[in-house]
């Protein structure tokens, strides 16, 4: 993702119910979200499916990250040989 641009990247929402074919033509080309006022004030955020989904993996991977982080500070960790137990226990099942 670009780089936020105050001036092209905040538009009001009456111009996108007039121009929504364009903007979503934007948005694919672009892949950078386009925030849309109403009276003044953020209203939304239109973003590309293809970034949305993106951004989504990586704050899923962030998460799984950092609640590995606490598990290992709260001592909750397996050596390789318990941890290739419990794998194989659970392949197992699935046989």
């Amino acid at each position: 993702m670009n780089n936020f641009s105050i001036s092209k990247d905040i538009e009001p929402l009456s111009e996108f119910r007039k121009n929504s074919a364009d903007f979503i033509k934007r948005l694919k080309k672009e892949k950078q979200p386009i925030i849309l006022t109403q009276y003044g004030k953020s209203a939304a955020v239109l973003m590309d499916v293809t970034e949305y989904e993106r951004i989504s993996r990586k704050l899923e991977l962030l998460e799984d990250l950092l609640e590995a982080k606490q598990q290992a500070a709260e001592g909750n960790t397996y050596t390789m040989e318990e941890a290739r137990k419990r794998i194989e226990n659970h392949l197992s099942k699935w046989k």
